[in-house]
């Protein structure tokens, strides 16, 4: 089964979607079987026009664009941290900046080309932390490198990656595709091509999904005249052929 996500590294309900997600995963994975899950994160930027070097808290950013001034956006981050923490997540949101996040997407297409979904996954995980617990600016470069490197990517190729332009135009694929899909924020999540969730839905609503999803993948056998409609001596049982 392929997940793919499309998000944003400065997006609280991302994050808290993610970990509503892996509590749905956590239970999925538990029945009898193996079940195999690649989750894939795409790239979508909720404010391309946000700067390198922030110059505004997100509160501010809040009150500014929703009106309000910085109280307004310091209640919405109050209302979001609340949720966040019924997660288990501790954001620290009020020290968080308004920042570009282009460069970020394009190092986690270098993680998944690099070493896939694993690694894109390690990533994805320090930069939402980085973010939202940390509040760093994932805009900065050297900011961007450690949390990169430290999370297994080569430091070499990062720091190529951020000198030039280098995935620029896998960036603005993915986001493309999102709106080709119907996407009009995030998180979205895909399940294989098939099934699509808006928002950072409930563990229960992900199951569901899940569930159905491998359904679809992995039809059960429909037995046709099976054991109970067979005559005596025409089954084969552990004991032996009845003859």
């Amino acid at each position: 089964m392929r997940i793919e996500i499309w998000s944003d590294v400065v997006c609280p309900w991302c994050y808290i979607g993610k970990r509503r997600l892996e509590t749905a995963l956590a239970t999925f994975g538990t029945v009898p079987g193996e079940r195999g899950v690649e989750i894939v994160w795409r790239s979508f930027q909720l404010d391309p026009s946000a700067p390198a070097v922030p110059v505004e808290s997100v509160a501010e950013s809040l009150g500014r664009k929703y009106g309000g001034g910085p109280e307004a956006g310091k209640a919405m981050i109050d209302r979001v941290e609340a949720v966040a923490a019924e997660e288990g997540l501790l954001f620290r949101h009020h020290a968080s900046s308004r920042a570009n996040t282009v460069d970020a997407h394009r190092l986690l297409h270098l993680a998944l080309e690099s070493g896939g979904a694993d690694l894109q996954g390690r990533l994805k995980e320090a930069l939402l932390s980085a973010y939202f617990v940390e509040a760093e600016n994932v805009a900065d470069h050297a900011t961007l490198a450690r949390i990169a490197t430290t999370a297994g990517l080569d430091a070499g190729r990062v720091a190529d990656v951020l000198a030039g332009n280098e995935y620029a135009d896998a960036v603005e694929a993915d986001i493309r595709e999102a709106a080709g899909l119907g996407a009009t924020g995030v998180p979205f999540y895909v399940i294989d091509r098939r099934y699509g969730i808006s928002g950072a839905q409930s563990a229960d609503v992900f199951t569901d999904v899940l569930e159905r999803a491998w359904a679809d993948s992995h039809p059960a056998l429909d037995l046709v005249g099976g054991p109970e409609g067979a005559a005596d001596g025409e089954l084969c049982g552990p004991h032996g052929c009845a003859v």
